[in-house]
Formats: C-alpha cells, structure tokens, sequence
C-alpha cells in the first residue's frame, strides 16, 4: 500500500491531477521517443514500424524515460526555486505583514500552510515546540490559504488579530486544533481573541489582507511552492509534514552559522 501524501493540494486537484499528469508524461515520452526519428520515419515507413514494434516489446523503455525526465524537471524546478529564493529572500523573510515569532532570532523558518490542512494540523504541535524550543529561531507564519473560502475567512482574521497586535499563535494553536472548521466557528473563535469578525470581512480590512494573500499566492508560485505545508529555511525546501528534515535543516544553518 502506498503511503499517503505528506502535502496537501486542494481536494479537487489532487488524486486526478496525480494521475492525469503520469498518462500525460507517458505520452509526452512516447511522442518523443517516436519524434526523435520523426523525419526519418515520414520518409521510411519501415523505420517507424521498427520504433513502434520496439516499444511494443520493450514498455519499460518508456517508463525509465518517464523517470529521467521526471529526474530533468525536478532538477528544473529546483535550479528555479534556488534562483527565486535569492530574488524573493525579502518577500519571504522580512515581510512585515507577516506574523513572527522569535522576532530576534538568527535562523529563520517560513512554513506556508493553510488552516484546514490536515497535513498543517498534524505539524502544528511540532511547529509550537520548535519555536518554544529555539529561541534562536525566527518563524515567519506565511498564511496561504488554498482549501477554498472557509480557509480564506480564516486567514483574513488571522490577520485582524496580528494587525491589532492580539494572541496570533493562540488563534494559531486553536484552529490547528479544532476540526470541521466553517465560518461562524472561525467567527466565534477569533471574537474570543478580541477580532471583531465583520469589520475583518469587509471594507479596508478585508481589502488589505486580500492584498497580502494574493502576494502569498504569487510568492509561491514564484518559489515552486505546490502545496501546503512548505518550510523554508535559508536554501533549503522541506515539503510536506516531514518536521525531522524542517528540525535537520534548523541544525544545518545553525552550524554553518558557527562556523562562519
């Protein structure tokens, strides 16, 4: 059985998206297997016949094509996201929209992540104990909501209580922690935290934190980011729940900051 996704995508997107995009590969390596000797074949039928029955015979050509251009585009994207991380490296860090916590620390952790994630629920916990365990770490909540409108709701509020300089890790901790989350529970829970849910909603508000999400969504895009939860710290790009590579990373530019 395979293990499930550690990252999560938007519920439509994600298992037919998986699978569209195989068949889709596997036709784009068939179609260039056959392309490579495409002049060759229109002018000799024979030599087309010979590259199809080979294929044929031998279907795992296609498959280690498949990998190694899998292999080519991964490297792509990382030579990609390498190059937007040095351009963006403000955006990412230092936005001052952004909810910190250890403001003053050395090292610094962005986590992308979206509310109704269960892939961000299950890294919460561990999230918490990283910034109480490490004061020298500078974690940047980067809210990018991508589970539709209830996810969006939630993040504008998020963002009334940073702006007004409430308990952003305590509305935190307590989405994370409550399930079936819809509006009027994200309502009553943010009005516990002093946010009036209305005002958050509407008018300039709203206005700003629309700004601010949609610069999260380009971001992201920017970056490679496909799904939620992603951290980042410094060059390296942790996808997905795996918070023994986010903790492995921290203990990296920590000792390369030593050793400097």
């Amino acid at each position: 059985m395979t293990a499930p996704s550690r990252r999560s995508h938007p519920p439509a997107l994600e298992t037919p998206l998986i699978r569209i995009t195989s068949f889709a590969l596997a036709l784009a390596v068939a179609g260039s297997l056959l392309v490579t000797g495409c002049s060759r074949a229109a002018d000799d039928p024979a030599f087309g016949a010979k590259v199809r029955a080979y294929l044929l015979a031998h279907p795992e050509v296609i498959e280690e094509a498949a990998q190694k251009l899998q292999e080519n585009k991964d490297a792509q994207a990382a030579e990609k996201t390498k190059v937007a991380l040095k351009s963006d490296r403000q955006s990412l860090e230092r936005d001052p929209r952004d909810f910190v916590a250890n403001p003053g620390g050395r090292i610094t952790v962005t986590e992308f992540y979206d509310y109704r994630c269960p892939h961000c629920i299950n890294a919460a916990p561990a999230v918490m104990k990283i910034i109480h365990d490490n004061p020298d770490v500078r974690f940047v909540f980067k809210e990018l909501p991508i589970f539709g409108a209830i996810s969006e709701h939630a993040a504008r509020e998020a963002i009334a209580i940073k702006d007004a300089g409430g308990d952003y890790l305590g509305f935190y901790k307590t989405l994370m922690a409550t399930h079936g989350l819809d509006d009027a529970m994200v309502d009553r829970i943010a009005k516990t935290y002093g946010v009036d849910p209305a005002k958050a909603q509407q008018g300039p508000l709203r206005a700003a934190a629309d700004a601010q999400l949609a610069d999260a969504h380009k971001l992201a895009g920017e970056l490679d980011v496909e799904g939620t939860p992603t951290f980042i710290i410094g060059d390296t790009v942790v996808p997905g729940e795996d918070m023994d590579a986010v903790r492995d990373a921290i203990a990296k530019a920590r000792a390369s900051q030593k050793a400097s």
